[in-house]
C-alpha cells in the first residue's frame, strides 16, 4: 500500500486533544468482549513448551499461531498473555468484515485499553469503509518510539479476508520496527507475504503439528478429568485424534460420564459424540457446497490425490479445493507427492454423515475408487474398495491380475486377505473368483473344498475363451496363479507328476507376465519351487527336490519369501535326516526355527516340519521328553499343511518315540496310520515299515519283521539295517551279513545308518568269537556316534553291548555323552545335549554375547541401556529356550548351536 502524508498537517502542539470515542465509525458502541483475554476453562492444561516458544518468539516482530479449529490456539495465546508481567493488547477480529475503518478503530481501542498513550494526531477513523493513510503512518511512528515494545495479539485473524487491511497491517508492522510485536492467531495462513518474513528470519510460527498434544500432555489432560489410560490405549487415542486438543477434551468429558471410561475411549463412535457436532459446524458447514461434496465423497478413502478426488466428484477442481483446505487447516493433511488424507476423526464423522444424507452413494463411490485405483494405486487399496462395494469380481481380478495370490500363503497378509474375501459367495463364478476361493479354503486347511474350486477354475481356463479375462497380461497372470495352486494341490495330494506339469506351465507362462509383477511378487515362484520340492521329496527324488528347495533358500531375504524359505529349510533338513545325517539336519532345522528373529515377520507361520525333524534327531539322541515336546510343537504349528510329507513324518517319529518308551503295540498303531496320497512314497513306506518291524522285533517276532521289510530292501538303507537285525535275531547270521553287504558300496548314507550297521556287525562278530573285531566295530560306532550324540542305536543294540562299554578302551570313547564320566552323566536327558525348540530373540542374543565376555548382569544392563530386571528376564527366557540352568551352560550351548 502507499501512505500519503498531507503537507497541510497541523503541528502536534497546536492540535487539540480529541476526545476518546466510545463508538466505532458506524456509531455503534465498542463490544468490550473483543478486547478481553478469553477466560481459561477449569480443565485447561498449561503447556510449558509452547509458552516457552511464545516467549522466545518475542525476538521476531511477527508470530503466527495457526492451526485447525479446536487446536488450542486461542487458549494458548490467552494463557501466555495472562502470564506476562506487562499488559498485552488483545483484539478478537470479529469486526474485520465491517470495513477498514471499523477494524482500525477496534485495533486502536485495543492499544488504548492496554495502556498505550495515543498522541492527539492519532484520531480514530470516522468512516467505516476507509482509514486515512496518515493515521497509519503516525501510528507506526508512535509505536517505533515506544519505551517498551507493544505486544498486540489479534485472535481469529482468519476473519480478515480483505487484502487491503492485511497490507495496512503489514505496513504498520514494518514501520514500527522494534516497537511492535504482532501475534496473529488464525486458522489459516495470513495474507501477509510470509515468504519474505521467513527469508528475513522475522517470523516465528507455531503450527498444527506443534499444537498437537504429546503423549505426556494427553495423559496429564486426561488425569485432570480423573482418567488414566495404559500407554497402549493412550497411544491409540492419540493416533485417532492426532493430538487434536478439542478432540481430546471432548473425549475426556464424554468418558467421564461413562461407567467404563477406558472402554469408551477405545471404542467410541465419533459420529455419536459432541466431536461430530463441533466438526460439522465449525469445519464442514463453513465450506462451500462443492467443497462439502468433495469432503463427503473423499471420506471413503484412506488417502487421495486430486485426480482420484475428481473421479469421485465428477469435477476437475479438486486440486485447488484440496490445496485451499490444507491451507485453511480444515482437517485435510498433506502427505507429500500430491497425496492428501483426512484427519481420522473428521473422516469417521464425514462417512457417517454421507451414509445418512446420501444413502447408497457410498457403495458407488467405493466402486469408482476401485476402478480408478486399478490404473494407479496400491493393491491393498483396490481390494479394500472393491470389497466395500461388494464387487467381488473386481476384487478377485485385482488380486489375481496383480499376481498377488501367493500372499494368501506367505503369512504376511494371510489373515487380512482371508478376512477381506470372507464375504465372497460362490457367485459370480469366474477363474479369478474360483482361484481366490480355492486359495482361501486351502489356506484354512479345508483342502477338499479348495481343490474343488481349483478344478473349476482350471476347467474354465482350459476353454478357448474366458469372458471375464480380456487383457493378455491378466490372462497370463491368471494362468500363472492357477499353476501355483496346481503345484500346491500336487503337494497336498502327493502327486509329483501334477507338480511337474504345474511347474512346466509356470515356466512357459513366465515370459508373458509383465516383469514388474514378477519383481513385485517374488513369493509366487518361491512358493512354486517349495511345492515342487515337497512333491519331489515325497516321491523320493532327493537330488531333484534339493535343487528346487535350494533355489528358494538361496534366492534372497525378501520378507514375502520368508515363509517359503522356512519351509524349504525344513524339507532340506528332512532330506538330510532321511539320508542319516542328523547333525546336518539339525542345523538346517534350527536355522528354520531361529530365522524368524532375524529376517521375518512374527506373522509368518511356524515351521512345523523343522520341529518334526528336530524331534526325530532328539529320538536318535534318546532325548525323549524333548522329542515329545517337539512333536507337539510340530502338530500345533500355525497353518501347518496337512500334506503327506508332514503326516508321514509325524507318524514315523511318533512310532519311534513310542518304541523308545517301551510301547511297541502303540508304535505299531502309529505306523499303521494311512497317509492319503496319489502316489506312494518310497521313504515313507520304508521308514513306516522299519518302525513296524522294530515293534515286531521287540515283541519277539523276527520273522514277521523280516517279511514286512523284504519287499522294500532293494533301495532303502533303513530297511536293510532293520532286516539284518531281524535276521540276526532269528539266528540267520549269513542272511544278515548279506543284507549289510548290500549297503557297503553306498557312500550317501550318514552316521545314523553307519553306526547301526557297525553295531549289527559287532553283534555278529560276537557270534563268531571275533572279540577283537567286535571291539573294533563298537569303537568305530562310538567314534561316529559321538560327534552327533547318537545314543539311541546303543540303547537298541541289546544286552550284549553293556559289558563291552565298560572295558577300558571303549569306556573312554563313551564317557561324558553315552555313559557317566568326569563331567557328569551324559544320559538321555543330559541338559547340554538338548536342542533349541524356539528361536532366540535379537536382544537375547545380545545378552548372551555379553555373557560370553564374562560381563555381570549389571554391566550387561549398562551396556545395553536397559534395566537389570530386563536383563534377568532375557536370561531366563534364553535359559528356557536353550534348556539350561546356568550361565556357563547357556554360553556353551549357544556356541555349539552356532548362535554366538
Amino acid at each position: 500500500m502507499s501512505v500519503v502524508v498531507s503537507s497541510m498537517a497541523i503541528p502536534d502542539e497546536h492540535r487539540p486533544t480529541p476526545p476518546v470515542p466510545r463508538t466505532d465509525p458506524r456509531g455503534d458502541p465498542f463490544l468490550r468482549t473483543q478486547f478481553a483475554v478469553p477466560a481459561l476453562p477449569v480443565t485447561f492444561l498449561r503447556r510449558d513448551r509452547l509458552l516457552k516458544h511464545l516467549d522466545e518468539a518475542l525476538a521476531t516482530p511477527l508470530t503466527v499461531v495457526h492451526g485447525a479449529a479446536g487446536a488450542g490456539k486461542t487458549f494458548l495465546a490467552a494463557d501466555w498473555a495472562s502470564a506476562r508481567d506487562r499488559p498485552i493488547a488483545w483484539l478478537t477480529a470479529r469486526a474485520a468484515d465491517q470495513g477498514h475503518g471499523v477494524f482500525w478503530a477496534y485495533l486502536l481501542e485495543a492499544l488504548r485499553l492496554a495502556g498505550l498513550p495515543l498522541p492527539p494526531d492519532i484520531e480514530f477513523p470516522t468512516e467505516a469503509g476507509r482509514v486515512d493513510d496518515g493515521l497509519l503512518l503516525r501510528l507506526a511512528a508512535r509505536l517505533e518510539t515506544a519505551d517498551v515494545p507493544v505486544v498486540l495479539v489479534i485472535d481469529e485473524y482468519d476473519r480478515v479476508t480483505d487484502p487491503e487491511i492485511t497490507d495496512q497491517l503489514g505496513f504498520v508492522l514494518t514501520q514500527a520496527g522494534r516497537g511492535l510485536h504482532l501475534v496473529l492467531v488464525t486458522r489459516t495462513e495470513p495474507l501477509l507475504p510470509l515468504h519474505r518474513y521467513r527469508a528475513a528470519g522475522a517470523i516465528t510460527e507455531i503450527r498444527n503439528a506443534e499444537l498437537a498434544f504429546t503423549p505426556d500432555e494427553a495423559a496429564d489432560l486426561l488425569a485432570m478429568h480423573g482418567l488414566r489410560l495404559p500407554a497402549a490405549d493412550l497411544g491409540a487415542l492419540l493416533e485417532r485424534t492426532r493430538g487434536w486438543a478439542a478432540g481430546l477434551r471432548l473425549c475426556a468429558l464424554a468418558a467421564g460420564e461413562e461407567t467404563d471410561p477406558r472402554t469408551y475411549l477405545k471404542e467410541f463412535e465419533a459420529d455419536r459424540t459432541t466431536i461430530a457436532d463441533f466438526l460439522l459446524t465449525e469445519v464442514l458447514k463453513r465450506q462451500r457446497a462443492e467443497t462439502q461434496d468433495l469432503l463427503l465423497r473423499t471420506s471413503i478413502l484412506e488417502r487421495f490425490c486430486p485426480d482420484l478426488a475428481d473421479a469421485l466428484t465428477g469435477r476437475t477442481d479438486a486440486g485447488l479445493i484440496l490445496a485451499q483446505l490444507h491451507h485453511e487447516n480444515a482437517f485435510v493433511e498433506y502427505l507429500g507427492h500430491g497425496w492428501f488424507r483426512l484427519h481420522p476423526l473428521f473422516g469417521e464423522i464425514l462417512r457417517a454423515h454421507l451414509r445418512m444424507s446420501r444413502p447408497g452413494l457410498e457403495t458407488a463411490l467405493h466402486r469408482r475408487a476401485a476402478q480408478w485405483l486399478r490404473r494407479s494405486g496400491s493393491l491393498a487399496e483396490r481390494l479394500g474398495h472393491a470389497a466395500a462395494a461388494n464387487d467381488w469380481q473386481a476384487a478377485a481380478d485385482a488380486l489375481v491380475g496383480d499376481l498377488a495370490i501367493g500372499e494368501i500363503f506367505t503369512g504376511l497378509h494371510s489373515d487380512e486377505l482371508s478376512e477381506l474375501f470372507s464375504g465372497m459367495s460362490a457367485d459370480p463364478a469366474s477363474p479369478a473368483t474360483d482361484l481366490v476361493c480355492a486359495a482361501r479354503e486351502i489356506s484354512r486347511c479345508d483342502v477338499e473344498r479348495g481343490l474343488s474350486r481349483l478344478e473349476r477354475a482350471a476347467q474354465a481356463l482350459a476353454r478357448p475363451s474366458v469372458s471375464s479375462v480380456d487383457d493378455a497380461a491378466d490372462m497370463a497372470a491368471t494362468r500363472l496363479s492357477c499353476a501355483l495352486l496346481e503345484a500346491l494341490a500336487a503337494r497336498l495330494t502327493g502327486s509329483p507328476g501334477r507338480a511337474e506339469r504345474a511347474a512346466a506351465a509356470a515356466v512357459r507362462l513366465q515370459p508373458e507376465v509383465p516383469e514388474r509383477l514378477l519383481e513385485a511378487h517374488p513369493e509366487l515362484f518361491a512358493l512354486l519351487h517349495t511345492y515342487l520340492g515337497s512333491a519331489r521329496l515325497w516321491a523320493g527324488r532327493f537330488g531333484e527336490a534339493q535343487a528346487a528347495l535350494s533355489t528358494v533358500v538361496d534366492a534372497g531375504r525378501a520378507a514375502s519369501t520368508a515363509q517359503p524359505r522356512k519351509e524349504c529349510l525344513g524339507h532340506l533338513a528332512l532330506i538330510d535326516y532321511l539320508k542319516g545325517f542328523p547333525a546336518r539336519a539339525e542345523r538346517k532345522a534350527l536355522t528354520a526355527v531361529t530365522a524368524a528373529d532375524s529376517w521375518e515377520s512374527p506373522q509368518v507361520p511356524e515351521p512345523g516340519l523343522a520341529s518334526l525333524v528336530l524331534a526325530a534327531v532328539a529320538v536318535d539322541r534318546d532325548e525323549l521328553d524333548r522329542a515329545e515336546a517337539l512333536l507337539d510343537a510340530a502338530a500345533g504349528a500355525r497353518r501347518s499343511w496337512p500334506d503327506p510329507v508332514a503326516r508321514a513324518g509325524q507318524s514315523i517319529v511318533t512310532g519311534r518315540v513310542l518304541l523308545a518308551r517301551g510301547d511297541p503295540h502303540a508304535a505299531l498303531e502309529a505306523a499303521d496310520r494311512v497317509v492319503p496320497a496319489d502316489v506312494a512314497s518310497p521313504w515313507a513306506e520304508a521308514h513306516t515299515a522299519s518302525v513296524a518291524a522294530a515293534a515286531h522285533l521287540a515283541e519277539g517276532r523276527p520273522d514277521k519283521a523280516v517279511k514286512l521289510l523284504e519287499e522294500l530292501l532293494e533301495d532303502e538303507p533303513v530297511c536293510l539295517v532293520g532286516a539284518a537285525r531281524a535276521e540276526l535275531a532269528a539266528g540267520r547270521t549269513g542272511a544278515a551279513a548279506e543284507l549289510l553287504d548290500r549297503l557297503s558300496p553306498r557312500g550317501d548314507v550318514g552316521p545314523a545308518i553307519t553306526v547301526r550297521v557297525a553295531l549289527v556287525r559287532a553283534q555278529m562278530a560276537e557270534g563268531t568269537g571275533d572279540l577283537t573285531g567286535q571291539r573294533r566295530l563298537v569303537a568305530q560306532a562310538l567314534r561316529e556316534a559321538r560327534r552327533d550324540r547318537l545314543r539311541r542305536p546303543f540303547r537298541e543294540a541289546g544286552p550284549w553291548l553293556a559289558p563291552l562299554l565298560h572295558t577300558v578302551p571303549l569306556r573312554a570313547l563313551a564317557e561324558g555323552w553315552l555313559m557317566p564320566g568326569p563331567q557328569g552323566p551324559g544320559g538321555p536327558q543330559g541338559s547340554e545335549e538338548l536342542p533349541v525348540i524356539e528361536g532366540l530373540s535379537a536382544r537375547e542374543r545380545d545378552v548372551l554375547r555379553r555373557l560370553a565376555q564374562m560381563m555381570s548382569t549389571e554391566e550387561i544392563a549398562a551396556d545395553l541401556y536397559v534395566s537389570v530386571n530386563t536383563v534377568k528376564t532375557h536370561l531366563k527366557s534364553a535359559y528356557r529356550k536353550l534348556s539350561v540352568n546356568r550361565r556357563h551352560d547357556a554360553v556353551h550351548r549357544a556356541r555349539d548351536l552356532g548362535l554366538l
